[in-house]
């Protein structure tokens, strides 16, 4: 089993090719180093639904930020990926 998922991340792609008749799903992260964004979409491969990331993003935190709490941080980070 363990091969078999290490074959499936040699095969699959890193970055699916964007398809703007579908919708994207946007997923962000933010913690006191920095904040992370990436833009899914799922399209049928093989006969499949595959979710992949189109593109995907990261920036270290400026000092003022650094003060942010959690919240703050995360909506900071939608507005950056935005």
């Amino acid at each position: 089993m363990t091969v078999d998922r290490v074959k499936a991340l040699n095969t699959a792609p890193l970055l699916l090719r964007p398809d703007f008749k579908l919708s994207f799903k946007l997923y962000i992260d933010a913690s006191g180093d920095g904040q992370g964004a990436a833009l899914h979409q799922v399209q049928i491969i093989n006969a499949k639904p595959v979710e992949g990331p189109s593109c995907a993003e990261s920036r270290q935190i400026k000092p003022t930020e650094d003060r942010c709490g959690e919240s703050q941080m995360e909506c900071l980070c939608l507005v950056w990926a935005l």
